[in-house]
């Protein structure tokens, strides 16, 4: 099934197994408040979402075992190089279970964006992250303006990003 960016506010419908299914609450958080949370990063410093309002947030749930994800997390950390200054925030939670394998990822990959631990209860949060990566655009207003699961289309991605950006 080919990805795509869900921004409207009617279910995405998706074909399966020969049915038609509306797509599950995961869409329910759209153009409501993301849901707060406050942990630690890998080096122990605070990630309070709240912090950010005003900025435009990419939060990605992702893990080390996940390709699409390998392949997306650079792109991120060179966004937020480039659009930080404009106010761009990548987040990061790592659905791993344990922190002692992600460290020597996030060094090889050299991301400079914060990447917290993520669990089954930040994941329930933003409706379920059942599959990897799923990445959350959320607004200057701290409103998720999508959710993008999978592989994502990383143009797409990056264009809403500026649109985001944009809007003051």
């Amino acid at each position: 099934m080919h990805r795509r960016l869900r921004t409207g506010l009617l279910a995405a419908w998706v074909l399966a197994a020969g049915a038609l299914y509306a797509a599950p609450a995961q869409d329910a958080l759209l153009h409501k408040q993301a849901p707060a949370f406050d942990r630690k990063d890998l080096n122990g410093k605070r990630v309070d979402l709240n912090a950010y309002r005003g900025k435009v947030v990419l939060l990605n749930f992702w893990a080390t075992w996940c390709g699409p994800c390998q392949v997306e997390l650079p792109r991120f950390s060179a966004w937020q190089k480039q659009y930080g200054p404009a106010g761009l925030q990548v987040i990061a939670a790592s659905m791993d279970d344990e922190s002692t394998g992600v460290r020597p990822v996030v060094r090889k990959l050299k991301l400079d964006f914060p990447v917290v631990m993520g669990d089954e209860k930040l994941g329930t949060l933003y409706g379920g992250v059942l599959g990897l990566p799923v990445t959350f655009l959320i607004g200057r207003d701290g409103k998720v303006d999508a959710r993008i699961d999978g592989g994502a289309d990383l143009h797409a991605m990056e264009s809403r990003i500026k649109q985001l950006l944009a809007q003051h």
